[in-house]
């Protein structure tokens, strides 16, 4: 975690990955970018500043873990991993490809800092509850965070986990929206209406915070909340913007590549 917020540095970190997300999907020729954009600003919170972690040592026993449960979206982890030194920044380059480390969703038997492969929407969830619940065991104090995808929300292990978080008071887990309201097939509510996020979430027994998803000190007021949670599970709905400047980031990478 880091020693002191500045809003302003994780501004110019996000941007920063925006523009690799950009280059890495455009030299891939295929990838998810609306939903790694959208997703980007909280991850990056999450690496430079919030979370515990040491790249010279992946599997330290101590460290926060970070789960991307909607993992279609990897892009948006593999630039923060590489660029905390994971793994060499050359390496984004090669997303996709036969062979690389990186592919098309996180996979943790091929990629430093992944903490559990994800792709098969609406189980990510599940895997926090069981390390959350494993570190509670051990008598351990580590976070662990869950991203979520608004679409995903939509599957039904989602609930299992969340009623089985709640059951067993696992203060130590956070769980995030990434709610950008749009999926594959179009408007995510039109698809299968998720509303009420708030009440259905608080309703299954976790304390609810709503946040400007790309607004960094809204960012940390709402994770300090989530710090002071005792015997509950936290949920984060991020209001986001899928392909948040994107359009800017194209015509920056396009002048740069």
């Amino acid at each position: 975690m880091g020693d002191n917020f500045d809003a302003k540095f994780l501004r110019e970190k996000a941007t920063e990955l925006r523009c690799n997300i950009i280059k890495m999907i455009t030299i891939a020729g295929s990838g998810h970018p609306g939903g790694s954009l959208s997703a980007i600003d909280i991850i990056t919170y999450l690496y430079y500043y919030r979370m515990r972690i040491n790249a010279k040592d992946p599997d330290w026993e101590d460290r926060d873990r970070f789960i991307l449960s909607k993992g279609h979206c990897a892009p948006a982890q593999y630039v923060a991993l590489a660029d905390k030194g994971y793994f060499p920044v050359e390496e984004l380059w090669t997303l996709r490809d036969i062979g690389s480390i990186l592919q098309g969703h996180p996979d943790m038997k091929k990629t430093p800092g992944i903490e559990m492969t994800t792709g098969s929407l609406g189980q990510g969830l599940s895997c926090g509850v069981g390390i959350a619940l494993g570190g509670k065991l051990d008598g351990k104090d580590y976070k662990v965070y869950v991203m979520l995808g608004d679409g995903e929300i939509q599957s039904g292990q989602v609930w299992e986990a969340a009623m089985a978080a709640s059951h067993y008071k696992l203060d130590n887990l956070i769980g995030i929206v990434d709610y950008n309201q749009l999926q594959c097939d179009g408007a995510t509510n039109k698809i299968m209406n998720i509303e009420p996020v708030k009440n259905k979430w608080e309703s299954f027994g976790w304390n609810v915070f709503e946040t400007d998803g790309h607004d960094f000190n809204e960012i940390h007021e709402v994770f300090e909340k989530c710090m002071q949670s005792r015997e509950k599970p936290s949920l984060i709905i991020a209001h986001t913007v899928k392909g948040k400047d994107q359009l800017i980031k194209v015509k920056s990478f396009k002048e740069n590549f």
